[in-house]
């Protein structure tokens, strides 16, 4: 059998309507929760564009083989 690999995919909007998405993508961008949410009211949702605006990596991590 091939060592196959399972990833989840990368959300396609930046969501902060509720606390905890907020802190998931804090977390995520490895940025105060504040920071995420100007990025949002700034650049809009897509994760690509929020991502450069707080000068990150999308998506930000490798994959796990």
């Amino acid at each position: 059998m091939a060592n196959e690999e399972t990833t989840t995919p990368e959300p396609k909007v930046v969501n902060v309507a509720e606390p905890w998405e907020r802190a998931y993508w804090a977390r995520r961008f490895m940025v105060p929760v504040e920071q995420v949410q100007a990025a949002v009211e700034a650049v809009g949702t897509d994760p690509a564009i929020v991502a450069a605006h707080l000068e990150r990596d999308w998506p930000g991590h490798e994959p796990i083989v």
